[in-house]
């Protein structure tokens, strides 16, 4: 979908590009969206907020990007943003420790033992280092890719994505 078309799209016709969005992306960004914040209602509310933001911006998105990583930024954003409100009167260490507990208690999860300590050892990650290895684990992003998401550098990336997996390691290890 380029800019050029939507400025000529009427109300129905955008209704029905922004219903395409949602019915293509709806489900990896529900994901994406959930490793971030864990619970499922937390994740239900932060996709809802990144739609809407989605739908307020998708007349001025630019022709020159791609859809799939300006989504994902949009998601992203909304779940650091969402982190960062709901740990504001915790330390990181509270707040890690609320989560791995909320996450063993989630009707919604259903893995394994091994994917639970994994969920928990992301879970402890800085915000950012989790939305890095998230992206690059489970979304399989290149760093060229991630890089537009987290507008920052691929360096920067590979070394955040390099501590994130030194961090998960050490979580294993500690058990």
């Amino acid at each position: 979908m380029h800019k050029e078309i939507l400025v000529l799209l009427n109300k129905e016709q955008f209704t029905e590009a922004f219903n395409l969005v949602v019915k293509s992306y709806n489900q990896r960004l529900y994901w994406h969206i959930r490793r971030m914040v864990v619970d499922h209602d937390d994740a239900d509310d932060v996709l809802q907020n990144t739609f809407l933001k989605v739908w307020r911006a998708l007349p001025n998105f630019r022709s020159d990007a791609n859809i799939y990583t300006w989504l994902y930024r949009i998601a992203t954003n909304e779940s650091l943003t969402f982190l960062q409100k709901k740990r504001q009167d915790m330390n990181f260490e509270d707040y890690a420790n609320t989560v791995a507990k909320n996450l063993e208690a989630d009707a919604f999860f259903d893995g394994d033992e091994i994917q639970l300590k994994l969920q928990k050892a992301i879970a402890s990650l800085p915000e950012k280092q989790r939305a890095v290895f998230n992206l690059r684990y489970f979304e399989e992003m290149n760093y060229r890719e991630m890089a537009e998401v987290l507008e920052t550098s691929e360096g920067a990336l590979k070394a955040s994505y390099h501590h994130a997996a030194k961090k998960i390691e050490a979580f294993f290890k500690e058990d």
